[in-house]
């Protein structure tokens, strides 16, 4: 049997590196998209974490430049294109709302039109994500939940969700999009809440700094490891017929008690460092997420298999390691 390629946007970030080596390992030749900045010698850094550097093929480019998305997929030929890459922070999408936008909401057609001109024998995968439910219609969200977006990265992503359905009924194409819940892993950005409350942590247990500034700890989120999310997503592509799937845990845990899992763990006491910052308050906030993964449980006989706290505790540590070193 020949060798399939797999194409990932986003590469470079937390989900692409663990589905690079989840690929890896099932003997796929693995490409992905990297745009090119001043920064470029660290791009590949949580690749290098995970020690699949040497073993991806990486290709310069943007989201937002279709002629030179369907020169790449030319090139490739790839039978399988994971679009994983957008501006991912809701923070910074209400500072950036017009490029997040143009990478978040039109990159993913240029990835299916570059798809369709070139591939459209390929599967594809497309990241959507839980902040697309925002002021939640249902206590638990699934795949026929309606949406309401609060911020403009959730009304980019939800552009995004409704672009791939309509590219898979307009043009026949096998097209999943994955309604991912949060997920985390020691290789999250320092941006987002998870990893900015391990580092916090780690760096008070090393004496490198006092407290942790946080915003609303109340909200709740249904929060889960990538690793277990990226193998949600190959499952999708090997489905005879193209659907979308909610992927989450069905626990849904406050910011509080994530952090108290996060400081128990190095023997702290939160309460003595924890600070609440009104800066830190989402201009309209998501104050609930939470999933409801029976059809991906039931179709693609996909269960998260890492806990919550086992999830915490190894972000601790490898954030102490990180900072020892």
């Amino acid at each position: 049997m020949a060798k399939k390629t797999a194409f990932i946007t986003g590469i470079t970030g937390q989900d692409g590196a663990y589905l690079s080596a989840l690929l890896l390992s099932k003997g796929y030749r693995v490409t992905g998209l990297v745009r090119r900045s001043s920064t470029a010698e660290i791009n590949d850094l949580r690749l290098r974490w995970l020690g699949i550097e040497k073993d991806v093929e990486l290709i310069d480019g943007d989201l937002s430049d279709l002629s030179g998305l369907v020169r790449s997929i030319k090139d490739i030929r790839p039978d399988e294109i994971y679009n994983l890459g957008a501006q991912s922070f809701v923070k910074s999408s209400w500072q950036q709302p017009i490029l997040t936008g143009h990478v978040t909401a039109m990159g993913v057609t240029n990835v299916l039109e570059a798809m369709r001109i070139e591939a459209p024998e390929a599967r594809f995968y497309q990241a959507s994500s839980s902040e697309m439910y925002g002021l939640i219609q249902e206590d638990m969200q699934s795949e026929t939940t309606p949406f309401y977006p609060r911020s403009p990265y959730a009304v980019a992503k939800l552009y995004g969700h409704w672009i791939t359905v309509n590219y898979r009924e307009s043009f026949n194409l096998h097209a999943s999009s994955g309604i991912l819940f949060n997920h985390e892993s020691p290789l999250r950005g320092i941006e987002f809440v998870t990893r900015k409350v391990t580092d916090s942590v780690a760096r008070i247990k090393l004496g490198l700094s006092k407290e942790l500034r946080l915003g609303n700890i109340d909200a709740k989120r249904d929060w889960g490891h990538a690793k277990d999310y990226v193998r949600a997503m190959w499952l999708m592509l090997q489905q005879d017929t193209p659907d979308d799937y909610v992927v989450a845990t069905g626990v849904t845990t406050t910011v509080r008690d994530m952090c108290r899992i996060a400081f128990a763990h190095v023997g702290l006491d939160m309460e003595k460092h924890l600070v609440i910052d009104p800066l830190l308050f989402r201009p309209a906030e998501v104050d609930v997420l939470l999933g409801n993964p029976a059809k991906a449980k039931a179709k693609l006989g996909w269960v998260p298999e890492v806990s919550l706290d086992a999830l915490i505790r190894e972000m601790v540590d490898a954030d102490l390691k990180r900072l020892k070193s």
